[in-house]
């Protein structure tokens, strides 16, 4: 018996989920309106750095990158002398 009863409340339960979704159902433009609305509140959110930071933050990413830079180029070089000393 107690499966006859959670099988009813399951089914009764996927009916009312099937009702609730029809009439949630909005237009399109409806739907895009609302995450306009939500895109603009996370904006909101957003942490803007200051100029002082943003120079901090582009001198470190510059520096970076050449001695990335570098650091490869010596390698590829260390790998040239090596393989052509094996030649």
């Amino acid at each position: 018996m107690a499966k006859n009863v959670e099988t009813k409340d399951t089914e009764s339960m996927k009916k009312d989920v099937k009702k609730s979704k029809i009439v949630e159902k909005k237009s399109l433009w409806e739907r895009f309106m609302i995450f306009c609305h939500g895109v603009g509140d996370e904006f909101k959110k957003v942490h803007w750095p200051t100029k002082k930071d943003m120079v901090k933050y582009s001198v470190a990413t510059v520096v970076f990158v050449v001695f990335l830079s570098l650091f490869f180029y010596v390698v590829d070089i260390i790998f040239a002398l090596v393989h052509s000393l094996f030649n």
